[in-house]
């Protein structure tokens, strides 16, 4: 599953992290669409799944690594910690996400990217809410997306800063000192990435609609708990990257 080409031995090392919770539906259907070879290690962080996820992939030989404390930011910090690699990308297997664009990303950090990031708006990117009338969840993204670009960013303008298929360097990673929970780690990793003048590259998506299971973010809950990082993010400015 880990075998590489001989085209691809010259290249940086590459850690895959397959980020789930009872997502058993999803990687039925997306298990021979994923590029493992695109990768020189693999591994599941699992937030608890009780529904066969964990029992599937070992049988198929990918090593799970249980969570103990729960949540997406914790999810991140764990995979970090247990990457044998510099060029580390986060997937989930859901349906929302595209395994076709993995070595997309694997490559802008080849080409120089500090982190690389699927992108759901922009040219040629397609939201899952596109097809909808009234796209709440788009709209919102795009808020805190506009926001954190005004503030922040003096690069090339981030079209998704929120969403969690993307991809980084260890060291970039490291240097952000992510603390947020849940899934603001996202948003707060685009943030201080911008801060600190990092390279942040896109990779326009197609994302799609979930298979089966439900998402943990729920719309209230997490809007709020961005408005509060938001806020904490405009009163630390840069102080978090002297922080110890």
């Amino acid at each position: 599953m880990n075998a590489l080409s001989a085209d691809n031995r010259n290249r940086a090392k590459r850690t895959l992290v397959l980020l789930t919770l009872n997502e058993i539906e999803g990687i039925r259907a997306l298990q021979d669409r994923i590029p493992y070879d695109s990768a020189d290690q693999v591994f599941v962080v699992d937030g608890g799944s009780t529904d066969g996820t964990r029992e599937f992939f070992r049988d198929h030989g990918v090593r799970v690594l249980d969570q103990k404390s729960k949540g997406r930011g914790e999810a991140f910090r764990m995979a970090v910690r247990e990457a044998a690699h510099d060029h580390i990308l986060f997937f989930s297997p859901d349906g929302n996400e595209d395994p076709a664009d993995i070595p997309g990303l694997f490559e802008l950090l080849d080409q120089g990217a500090d982190i690389a990031i699927a992108r759901r708006f922009g040219p040629g990117a397609r939201n899952e809410e596109d097809d909808q009338v009234f796209r709440w969840r788009a709209w919102t993204n795009r808020a805190f997306t506009l926001a954190a670009n005004l503030l922040w960013n003096r690069g090339r303008f981030v079209h998704d800063t929120i969403n969690g298929f993307r991809a980084f360097k260890r060291s970039s990673f490291a240097r952000l000192k992510v603390d947020g929970p849940g899934f603001v780690i996202e948003f707060q990793s685009s943030i201080r990435a911008m801060k600190l003048g990092l390279d942040i590259r896109e990779l326009p998506t197609h994302e799609g609609a979930r298979i089966g299971g439900e998402s943990t973010a729920k719309s209230l809950p997490t809007g709020l708990l961005f408005v509060r990082y938001f806020l904490r993010e405009v009163w630390l400015g840069k102080s978090f990257a002297k922080a110890e």
